[in-house]
């Protein structure tokens, strides 16, 4: 508590908080007798003894990164060139759009000289740099490069002397040492042995290994966090703990003696260390393993609770931000819940199942329990999903790392031997991947709680209440008759009531944030996606609860991100029949990355020409646009790619709708010029941008429109004139940001649409679960 408070604060803070707290254990030594309180006594001078050692050290690398040459730079935002040595691997931002997007890089360095127009100055500094360019990937901690930008200030509370917006590609002065080459070789070689597997094996074998996530599928990675399973994903004290047993096992099954074994896990546990690379976080998980194991192997949990104090007062001297970082506080307390709850949950566990199952369920229990607030502090939820998705996931995980880890040193080697080590490997990783996969969609797996201090407090109170409850016979078969009927009424109940897939759907508009991703019902099974969203992800979910495993055909409006960034969430395990893009080759370097990764994946790409028409199933699709004259040449080159949209008009026995992308003023004139088919459903331009023609809409006559839009979307989106205009024409709007994905449905020989029901009322009128939409004239 000490260093987290401290490090917001100036180093002449620290300094003050250190003299206080040791003349304060100062005081308490020399003027506290030793008597009958001298239990109390100690454990006050060891606790103001400690804060002041912790206050020192924080003031100390506080003053060390505010002060210098840098730290003036920092303040002028000056532009420099500098030399840096990589002090951690470059962590790959959080990028949507797959291919179509630059690389961004977060690198943490050391700079080690700056050169600025007063000369060159030699120092040695933390800074964070943000970079782009994919020749940021392959650098290794422990390369000396150069680069040149602009120094900025870095985030309150971090233990840096700035950041760096670097403008240039990273010019390599010298190679990495030879454990990060080592590292480096190794994980390298896991990776293309993983190369036999599926792709979602392929990207989670390393990452269970050696927490390399680098090819990890963003699917597989979003349902690891909504089931509770995103620790297997860093490199924790569990992976030592298994690298280090199977090796003591082996040397006990060759009979060789104690000291051969022990140094046998230790040799085992540092060519592990190699393998994920050594690191700050790779100590902390040697010393929180090491902590957990020499307790459960001792069964003297009271030692394991001092030792892993010791442990967490160590680490946070060293490296005092530590105490700011969630990875630290989940592994802090998750090693406690299992030295202080596990022992007791499975010792009361066992009298009512076999013991193995006891010690697994109260390990599993006791961490989730324990990490809990930390949890409810980083993203406000909860996750009771976790403990069974930990129980089914467990037993495939040190298969997984073992043959992993073996796989990794043998594949420089002979890569052959190394590909017949990762295939039963990948048996295991997929039962992990399919644990996860169905955890995530379980009903009531995730339950929203409110973050922050807020939630804390909210927890507190629950958990006593809890507490009392579960302590009680009576109480505890009420309660758990209660949770059984919660979960019977949301799997069973609450699919007869809110049906989805809904019966007879014909169109869907998916939730999917800022952006498109439309699916035309093509077949059981089957469907035409238009536009793919930002996010694989959640286009890869909207087809999954659709239950779509084939779409014939992709039609991408525009190549701008937020339709075509989701592309690779289609691909995900589905069969792809041709994709359509605009004619006009609009979208500069995006459009050329689409027509890349489409080459790469060996499918069509057809351009869209008007009146070009398709059938599947219930749906014939036509192209009405773009005409050859969509965008004056005085148009924006954003306004003319929005205005190259491929429009299409849909029909089916009940009625048409009009898709028609991010199409803008001059694109809606051309068409009402034109000719424009009239539909009972439109898919609102651009997000309901301020952008239109008042005619494209008469002109349309719909009386449902769907709008896909980001909740709080910093655009604007819908316009209030959009929205004002939609209203007089007598036109029904409905909005997947306060209604979640969107259905259009065949009923009574007619059109209408439901909502999931994530939110209500849908913007133009009162809430109804049901709003029909017939042709207009």
């Amino acid at each position: 508590m000490t260093a987290l408070v401290l490090l917001g604060c100036p180093a002449g803070a620290g300094a003050v908080v250190a003299v206080v707290m040791a003349g304060g254990a100062l005081a308490v030594a020399v003027t506290v007798p030793t008597g009958g309180m001298r239990g109390l006594r100690n454990a006050v001078i060891a606790v103001l003894a400690c804060a002041a050692a912790v206050a020192g050290s924080v003031a100390f690398r506080v003053h060390a990164v505010t002060t210098g040459p840098v730290a003036e730079l920092v303040e002028r935002r000056a532009s420099v060139a500098a030399e840096a040595v990589v002090t951690g691997d470059p962590r790959e931002t959080a990028r949507r759009g797959g291919p179509f997007r630059r690389e961004s890089f977060v690198v943490p360095a050391r700079v080690e000289s700056v050169e600025t127009a007063a000369g060159r100055v030699t120092l040695r500094a933390p800074v964070m740099l943000f970079a782009s360019g994919d020749e940021w990937r392959s650098l290794l901690p422990s390369q000396r490069v150069a680069v040149s930008g602009r120094l900025g200030p870095a985030d309150p509370g971090e233990l840096l002397a700035g950041v760096m917006l670097v403008r240039s590609a990273p010019r390599v002065l010298s190679g990495p040492s030879w454990e990060q080459r080592a590292a480096g070789a190794l994980r390298s070689g896991l990776r293309e042995a993983a190369g036999v597997l599926p792709p979602a094996q392929r990207g989670l074998l390393p990452g269970l290994v050696a927490g390399d996530v680098s090819q990890m599928d963003e699917q597989v990675r979003a349902d690891f966090k909504d089931a509770g399973l995103s620790h297997l994903l860093a490199v924790s004290g569990a992976n030592l703990a298994i690298v280090a047993g199977a090796a003591v096992a082996l040397a006990r099954m060759a009979g060789l003696p104690l000291a051969a074994r022990a140094v046998l896990a230790i040799f085992a546990m540092v060519a592990f260390t190699i393998v994920a690379r050594p690191s700050p976080s790779v100590l902390r998980a040697l010393l929180m393993g090491g902590v957990a194991a020499v307790a459960l192997g001792t069964g003297r949990s009271r030692d394991g609770v001092a030792a892993l104090a010791v442990t967490v007062l160590g680490l946070v001297l060293f490296v005092p931000d530590l105490a700011r970082s969630y990875g630290f506080a989940l592994s802090v307390c998750a090693t406690a819940g299992i030295l202080v709850l596990a022992p007791r949950w499975r010792d009361r566990l066992s009298a009512r199942m076999p013991r193995w199952l006891a010690e697994a369920t109260a390990v599993a229990a006791a961490a989730q329990t324990a990490v809990t607030p930390v949890l409810v502090l980083m993203s406000g939820q909860l996750t009771p999903v976790a403990i069974p998705a930990n129980l089914l996931a467990g037993p495939a995980v040190a298969p997984a790392t073992l043959l992993g880890f073996v796989a990794a040193l043998v594949a420089p080697l002979h890569m052959g031997l190394a590909e017949l080590l990762v295939r039963p490997a990948g048996l295991a990783t997929g039962w992990i991947v399919e644990v996860a996969e169905h955890a995530a969609g379980f009903p009531l797996g995730v339950l929203p709680w409110p973050g922050g201090v807020t939630g804390l407090v909210l927890l507190a109170v629950a958990f006593p209440v809890a507490l009392l409850v579960l302590r009680h016979r009576w109480p505890r078969r009420i309660a758990l008759a209660l949770l059984v009927g919660a979960v019977a009424a949301v799997t069973v109940a609450a699919p007869i009531v809110v049906r989805w897939p809904p019966p007879a759907w014909l169109l869907v508009a998916c939730d999917v944030g800022q952006g498109d991703a439309l699916l035309v019902a093509a077949g059981p099974g089957r469907a035409v996606v238009v536009d793919a969203g930002p996010d694989p992800v959640l286009v890869d979910r909207c087809l999954r609860s659709m239950g779509i495993g084939e779409v014939p055909l992709v039609v991408l409006t525009h190549p701008h991100l937020d339709h075509v960034g989701g592309l690779a969430g289609v691909f995900r395990g589905r069969r792809v029949g041709a994709v359509v893009v605009t004619p006009h080759g609009a979208g500069g370097r995006e459009g050329a990355a689409l027509s890349a990764d489409l080459a790469r994946r060996r499918v069509a790409e057809w351009a869209a020409r008007p009146g070009a028409r398709w059938r599947f199933g219930p749906s014939e699709l036509t192209v009405v646009g773009p005409g050859p004259t969509a965008s004056p040449p005085g148009a924006g080159e954003g306004s003319a790619v929005n205005n190259a949209s491929v429009v299409v008009h849909v029909r089916w026995a009940a009625g048409s709708a009009l898709l028609s992308g991010d199409i803008e003023t001059e694109a809606q004139g051309e068409l009402v010029r034109h000719g424009l088919p009239p539909a009972a459903i439109l898919k609102v331009p651009h997000h309901g941008s301020g952008r239109y023609d008042p005619a494209f809409f008469a002109a349309v006559g719909a009386r449902a429109a769907l709008i896909s839009v980001g909740a709080g979307n910093g655009y604007g989106h819908p316009a209030p004139s959009t929205l004002g205009l939609l209203h007089r024409l007598g036109v029904r709007v409905h909005r997947t940001d306060l209604s979640g994905d969107l259905a259009v449905v065949a009923r009574d020989g007619s059109l209408a649409v439901v909502s999931r029901g994530r939110r209500s009322p849908a913007a133009g009128g009162p809430a109804r679960p049901w709003g029909s939409a017939r042709d207009g004239p």
